[in-house]
């Protein structure tokens, strides 16, 4: 089946690349999740608004990737978020919240770039990865505290 991918997917592609997957996985999984669109001569004309819509948000050069990477894994992140008695959460940190502490903290990173592994539901220091560009990923330290 040949599908144009609309999000990023692990170990298949990035947004607008055009990739041939197996009939199951594309119609099981891509499909109904939005993460491709099928592949039609029409759907080769949104390959470009999609490929720009990409760059705009990538980080191009490598030496600012290293920059961003080296302040992701100097400091701390604090993450305030509700909690409840013996640092239980109500709910989890999301990516989204991640981003949003990433930006406070002057990085500014796509919360698809973000890489949490299990689900945060409790206070303390946690470890996320980020990739910044494609050849650097940085493993930020997350201080999941208690909001006031």
């Amino acid at each position: 089946m040949k599908l144009i991918l609309t999000h990023e997917v692990s170990n298949l592609g990035q947004p607008g690349d055009i990739v041939e997957v197996k009939d199951g996985y594309g119609r099981n999984y891509l499909l109904p999740r939005n993460f491709a669109i099928r592949w039609t001569k029409g759907g080769e004309k949104q390959v470009a608004s999609i490929k720009a819509a990409r760059d705009s948000r990538a980080v191009h050069d490598l030496e600012q990737a290293q920059s961003i990477k080296a302040s992701l894994e100097n400091g701390t992140i604090n993450l305030p978020v509700r909690a409840g008695e013996g640092g239980r959460l109500f709910g989890s940190v999301t990516v989204s919240d991640i981003a949003e502490a990433l930006a406070t903290a002057g990085a500014q990173v796509d919360k698809r770039r973000i890489e949490i592994g299990n689900p945060i539901k409790a206070l303390g220091p946690h470890t996320v990865t980020v990739r910044i560009h494609p050849e650097v990923s940085a493993s930020a330290t997350l201080n999941v505290v208690a909001a006031k």
